[in-house]
């Protein structure tokens, strides 16, 4: 396909830094007006990138069947569901879902108004207070969307959590993987880290996390041991605020990515044959871990 998205760092704050541009290097005004739009309102450069890629496609779909955005209405939201459906590989319903959601935003930022068109499919469903009281209420939503499969994600047993950490030798790896599983960390959130996060005067750790919200996290007695020894011992001389740096190689003492990290947890779960370790299911570990400790503190 002609379209294209590219990324320009150079361009002002303001601005998105992802653009779509069309076969002539021209950028594609109606897209990029979006994505400019919601780099004003502050949201994070994955949040940017996802809504990219999302547009994207929706304008390489454009280019093939001669559609527009003025020309959008609900039958015609209609086929580029079916279009989705189609291809191969099939993607997800939440990747669906997410394109929709998408594209209804952008043509309200477009026209101040939904999708044109009577709503091919309405959907009842109630509705109660968080809080448990009160009477459930019957809402109709006329959205299209797929029906998503619910996930259960099993946390990690404290077995194979054992044989995962056996196979760590640098106290860098320890103190990223001791975060994610005592503290409940995203794999983001631990490679975002600065050196003037860590409060080991205070032993505890500044974070900055989905949606830009701070929250300060108290550290362990293990967990602030082996960040002191990566510190002191491992941690190369840079000038770098990252807290995470590479340790070796060209990258040396330059912060590590999420790539880096990713490769890993792709070499420790071969060797330690943990083949379910992820950064997620840690966080999820670490959740149960807690809650069952809460719920030994009530009964006792």
């Amino acid at each position: 396909m002609s379209v294209r998205l590219v990324v320009k760092n150079s361009l002002p704050a303001s601005a998105s830094p992802f653009r779509l541009l069309d076969d002539r290097g021209c950028e594609v005004a109606w897209a990029n007006q979006f994505l400019d739009a919601q780099q004003v309102r502050q949201l994070s450069l994955r949040s940017l990138r996802a809504y990219a890629y999302d547009l994207l496609h929706l304008a390489r779909w454009f280019e093939t069947t001669h559609h527009s955005l003025g020309k959008l209405t609900q039958p015609l939201l209609l086929d580029y569901v079916r279009h989705q459906l189609d291809e191969q590989p099939l993607p997800t319903p939440q990747t669906i879902n997410h394109r929709l959601c998408v594209l209804r935003c952008l043509y309200r930022f477009h026209y101040a108004q939904e999708i044109p068109g009577k709503p091919l499919f309405q959907h009842r469903y109630t509705t109660r207070s968080s809080l448990g009281w009160g009477r459930r209420q019957t809402k109709i939503t006329t959205n299209l969307r797929l029906r998503q499969p619910r996930r259960v994600i099993v946390p990690l047993s404290a077995d194979q959590v054992a044989r995962f950490w056996k196979g760590f030798r640098t106290f860098r790896d320890l103190a990223m993987v001791a975060l994610m599983l005592q503290n409940g960390l995203r794999s983001c959130e631990v490679l975002q880290l600065q050196l003037e996060d860590l409060l080991l005067s205070e032993a505890r750790l500044h974070v900055l996390g989905k949606g830009r919200k701070q929250r300060f996290l108290p550290l362990t007695v293990d967990t602030l041991q082996v960040l002191e020894n990566y510190l002191h011992l491992e941690r190369p001389l840079t000038n770098s605020s990252a807290l995470f740096v590479s340790l070796k190689g060209r990258q040396r003492g330059r912060p590590m990515t999420a790539a880096s990290l990713r490769s890993l947890f792709r070499h420790h779960r071969r060797v330690s044959q943990v083949l379910q370790a992820n950064p997620h299911r840690f966080r999820h570990y670490s959740a149960s871990r807690t809650i069952t400790e809460s719920l030994k503190t009530f009964r006792v």
